[in-house]
């Protein structure tokens, strides 16, 4: 039969009667409740034990002692509730409930209730009727980190430079440009690179902009492109994948039956949004003004993001308002950082990867078919190979880049103290003078070798404030002396303190945050795509898999498929489009993110082929096919619909624009979304329906 599946058990309806089958179906709908709507949970714990424990790993020296007086790192008070006051019996820890812990505790309580066993976690992580989780996170990890590799290089944002310098100021050229640039870039790299990049440039594009009013056009627009365009290539999206490997699909093959109403749909969703959707001038204005950078500022020599502090002050000022912090952000976009030979190189091996996975795949045959992952984990290797041979090689530069940084942040710090110090001095010598009564005939009096009108003004500068403080500027060789001097009695200045704070205790944390540390800046590249690899999916998606492996075993599948044959049997080909495009973007915002969704649905028309295959009832070619293409459009799509965790992409897009202090609530992700789904979806499901009459026939399917 499609699929492959062979020496398939006949379905038992009365499975779901068993107490234990109705807990599992409970526990699957508030694991997914959970996904969507995360939340702590309280747990009280006495001091005493709290604070035994916490001294317990201190004397291991796993962290550094506690700071009795609170505050600190030494107080150790992570997850726990900040308004808890020492004095209280009970400290406040938060357990969160979320997209991780949510579906692993309802697989583990099944355990605990012997609802699953061996059975159900083997085939949810080893797998099960040609879906095999394993095989499809270690290609899927493997191809990303090529991809953000690419991305970590600069050239996505380069790219999207050049893009902007082609679209001038004319607004509607701009804006389709950028949707082209978009949708084409995600065809092949992926989504999840093209929003980590995508999304901060074109946040920093609508800020430095004097007329665009909100982002939101941009934004949204980006986001919906990037998961349409997702949806061509099987490599480009996890839920591919999954879909792929449970009809055993070629990869050359879904992608001959996915391009056609892909680019169709956005070819049409381009004017509708435009024109309908964001028709507005304060979100796509004609004509688009920037504002100008200083040609000394462009002619800067731009420096590598992924190395830490490496834009020293300019990260913590590029987020104030005013015209300095949207030059700091217009730099970001006019003047970026490419690593040419990192993105040359990453290009090749992501060339050559692909075309090397289509013709592995398409050379292996349904017996004997190897896991794909064969040809991206060693391509993986050589990348992160040439990441971290690069970063040796320019090991010098990148800790030179970061110890300047991180100086000049110590700067900025002592700087505000020294302000503070000087406005908090002159508030508190108004209060004296007001309490003397001779506030208005002492407003010239020397406090602290400062007038009060000098102690005032020069709180705006640190310069001031050390020449008021400092008689004269030393000599270079009276310095190095003073200093000299200073190490060998194990003394420092003020300055020399904050800059150079002492060194802590070493301990198990310290030394761990140290090589983190050092990692980043000897290997920027290598260590900034691993922190930014999607590794909270694995442990989500072999819990979503364990969970519909249990629905499986315990007869819901088979139910849920009943159910589907009999909104065929009475809507035929044309209603299976409608109802499973329906379905499947609904379940993407309810069931688990679009990756569980498309792990249930897979099992639920592989169940629903089982039915056919015993009631000896031809389940067509077109019917078959239609319903497993449309929810590939579906399970893509459904990521910009109501909900952020429709994927895992939306979680990602949310972060990052709060980052950049760009607030989308959910209300507005779902109001905005809901026309564009709207159209999307119908232009989509129109073009699948051409295409399957066409393609198609109503010879049975291969049983």
């Amino acid at each position: 039969m499609a699929g492959g599946l062979t020496d398939v058990e006949p379905p038992n309806y009365d499975l779901i009667k068993a107490w234990r089958s109705i807990v599992t179906l409970v526990l699957f709908v508030l694991a997914n409740i959970i996904v969507l709507f995360p939340f702590h949970i309280p747990i009280y714990i006495p001091r005493w034990l709290y604070d035994a424990f916490l001294d317990c790993l201190s004397a291991l020296r796993i962290i550094s002692p506690r700071d009795h007086h609170g505050g600190g790192e030494g107080s150790h008070d992570h997850g726990s509730d900040k308004t808890s006051t020492r004095s209280s019996a009970f400290v406040r820890l938060n357990f969160p409930m979320n997209i991780v812990t949510g579906p692993l505790i309802a697989d583990l309580f099944l355990l605990a209730i012997l609802a699953i066993g061996a059975r159900e976690v083997r085939e949810g992580t080893l797998g099960a009727d040609h879906i095999s989780p394993l095989d499809i996170m270690l290609f899927f990890i493997s191809l990303a980190y090529i991809a953000i590799s690419i991305d970590a290089s600069g050239i996505i944002r380069y790219l999207a430079f050049r893009v902007l310098n082609w679209g001038g100021e004319a607004g509607h050229r701009l804006f389709f440009y950028l949707y082209t640039f978009w949708f084409a870039l995600t065809s092949f790299v992926g989504n999840d690179p093209v929003i980590l990049s995508g999304t901060a440039f074109l946040a920093y594009m609508t800020r430095v902009s004097s007329n665009i009013v909100h982002p939101r056009a941009w934004i949204f627009s980006q986001f919906a492109v990037a998961n349409i365009g997702s949806a061509i290539l099987v490599s480009s999206n996890p839920t591919n994948l999954v879909l792929a490997g449970a009809f055993q699909i070629k990869f050359i093959e879904y992608t001959a039956n996915m391009i056609v109403p892909v680019i169709v749909t956005g070819i049409v969703l381009f004017p509708f949004l435009l024109y309908i959707v964001f028709n507005s001038e304060s979100l796509v204005p004609r004509s688009i003004k920037m504002h100008e950078l200083p040609e000394e500022v462009r002619a800067r020599k731009p420096v590598n993001p992924n190395i830490p502090h490496a834009r020293g002050t300019a990260e913590q000022q590029e987020d104030a308002p005013g015209e300095e912090g949207k030059l700091l952000s217009l730099e970001e976009i006019v003047n970026p950082f490419l690593d040419r030979k990192g993105a040359a190189f990453g290009a090749i091996i992501m060339a050559a990867t692909l075309i090397a996975v289509l013709a592995f795949n398409a050379s292996t045959t349904g017996t004997g078919s190897k896991p794909v992952f064969w040809v991206t984990l060693p391509a993986a290797v050589i990348m992160f190979a040439w990441d971290v041979a690069f970063g040796w090689m320019h090991r010098h530069e990148t800790r030179r880049i970061a110890r300047e940084g991180r100086e000049e942040l110590g700067r900025l710090r002592l700087k505000r103290e020294e302000e503070e110090m000087v406005t908090l001095a002159a508030q508190g010598s108004e209060g004296s003078a007001s309490s003397d009564g001779s506030v208005s005939s002492q407003k010239g009096l020397p406090r602290n070798g400062l007038t009060q009108d000098a102690a005032v003004g020069d709180a705006k500068s640190n310069d001031a404030i050390t020449a008021a403080n400092t008689p004269e500027k030393p000599s270079r060789e009276a310095r190095d002396t003073d200093s000299s001097r200073e190490k060998a009695v194990g003394v420092n200045t003020p300055r020399e303190a904050a800059l150079h704070p002492p060194r802590e205790r070493a301990t198990l944390v310290s030394l761990a945050r140290d090589l983190y540390v050092w990692c980043q800046e000897t290997f920027p590249t290598a260590t900034a795509v691993i922190s930014h690899l999607p590794f909270a999916l694995v442990p989500f998606a072999f819990s979503m898999f364990v969970l519909v492996q249990a629905l499986v075993t315990k007869g819901w599948v088979q139910i849920f498929a009943v159910g589907w044959d009999a909104w065929v049997r009475k809507t035929g080909t044309i209603g299976a489009i409608g109802g499973m495009g329906f379905l499947s973007v609904v379940l993407c915002n309810f069931s688990g993110t679009n990756i569980g969704t498309t792990i249930l649905l897979s099992r639920v028309i592989q169940a629903w082929q089982v039915i056919h295959h015993y009631d000896q009832t031809p389940l067509t070619n077109r019917t078959f096919w239609a319903t497993v293409y449309t929810m590939a459009l579906g399970v893509n799509y459904g990521a910009f619909s109501t909900a952020f965790s429709a994927s895992l992409a939306g979680l990602l897009w949310r972060d990052i624009l709060a980052k950049k202090h760009i607030r989308v609530r959910r209300l507005d992700f779902a109001r905005v979304n809901l026309p564009i789904i709207a159209i999307a979806m119908t232009v989509g499901c129109v073009v699948l329906i051409g295409e399957v009459w066409i393609m198609r026939d109503e010879r049975p399917l291969d049983l």
